[in-house]
């Protein structure tokens, strides 16, 4: 059957050899309907971020970009507009006709932590060929915050698909119309649009943006950092703000997003002609996203907004980008938000794990 699989096909795969790690995988990475992946005990830092490209291996482009390496066993700082190459643990052995597409995680795009996948032979980040066989390794580029890093880290999943299994908007209309994929209106057009709120219930606190000097940022802290040291508050009172030139924005939807069992979702980009920003999607919903009782009716989506070259007005309501959905070959045994460690679930304007609630 086509589609996305899920964590009971993901724990075939690695007991079957098609996905290796080194050590071995742990329960903890397997995802309803990714997989986790870790980095490994070198980072390199190169000149410029590259794909290795048709016929040529990441090894040997590094040899041509690396400028030296860090051992990262006691940890080590990847520090703030550099580029690093690291090797992750895992390794894929696909068979043909199988995909996969890799995404950073939540917590990795909430702290602007630019963090790609590349391959030996790869031409587009984060895309996997179907009978891909070989090491993976995660391009990082921290741009706002410098952070510390260990073996073993987890800051970009990766989901594989059997076939074509993207709805097409008439199945999206058809989906949206038997279980309410998103409160109110749905905009359907090429995936399920949603827009920013600016206007959030009872308070003119919109959103954060982060400071330009910070200090560092250790990712095994959870819950550990005052919010006020790293980011300033955004507030709005008229339904609009003007985004800064290389500024970078914690915003939510006005959308509160649901994603049913039998399907996942991608974030993307809406349009590249609606303005001088781009939504930094750190893009993976899982299956039963703002479906379980502890996110009622919906989930807020996040959005990780970088205003590029002009400064440009942001208005409430905006359409800022759209969820693709798609098939799971199977429902997963386990649900995003059910019984499972998920950070985000019936969330609303929330920065990355790693900071305290504000007060």
């Amino acid at each position: 059957m086509t589609g996305v699989l899920p964590s009971q096909r993901l724990e075939k795969m690695i007991s079957n050899g098609q996905i290796h790690g080194a050590p071995d995988i742990i329960p903890e990475q397997i995802q309803p309907a990714s997989l986790d992946l870790r980095l490994g005990t070198v980072a390199y830092r190169v000149r410029a971020s590259f794909l290795a490209g048709h016929g040529r291996r990441v090894e040997d482009r590094l040899k041509e970009f690396e400028m030296h390496q860090i051992d990262l066993s006691d940890g080590a700082v990847l520090e703030k507009g550099c580029v690093y190459v690291v090797p992750l643990m895992e390794s894929l052995d696909l068979p043909i006709g199988l995909q996969a597409v890799a995404n950073a995680k939540s917590s990795t795009g909430r702290l602007d932590l630019l963090t790609r996948t590349i391959t030996d032979g790869g031409a587009e980040f984060d895309r996997i060929a179907p009978g891909y066989k070989g090491p993976l390794y995660a391009e990082i580029c921290p741009r706002s915050f410098s952070v510390l890093v260990r073996p073993g880290m987890r800051l970009n999943q990766i989901r594989f698909r059997e076939g074509q299994a993207i709805l097409d908007d008439t199945a999206l209309t058809a989906l949206h119309a038997s279980d309410v994929l998103v409160n109110g209106d749905a905009l359907i057009d090429d995936g399920l649009g949603f827009s920013v709120d600016l206007k959030l219930d009872g308070i003119d606190l919109v959103g954060y943006r982060a400071k330009p000097h910070t200090g560092v940022i250790d990712l095994d802290n959870i819950g550990f950092y005052d919010p006020a040291e790293y980011w300033e508050d955004v507030r709005c009172k008229d339904g609009q703000i003007i985004l800064d030139p290389g500024a970078f924005y914690i915003l939510v939807s006005r959308e509160a997003v649901h994603i049913p069992p039998a399907y996942a979702a991608e974030m993307a980009p809406y349009l590249a002609m609606v303005g001088e920003f781009r939504v930094h999607y750190a893009g993976f919903f899982d299956p039963g996203f703002g479906h379980s009782a502890a996110g009622g009716t919906g989930s807020r989506g996040v959005l990780e907004v970088r205003c590029h070259e002009a400064p440009f007005v942001l208005e409430h309501g905006q359409v800022v980008g759209r969820l693709v959905y798609e098939h799971m070959s199977e429902i997963p045994q386990q649900l995003y938000g059910s019984g499972i460690a998920s950070n985000y679930q019936g969330q609303g304007l929330k920065l990355s794990k790693h900071f305290a609630a504000p007060e």
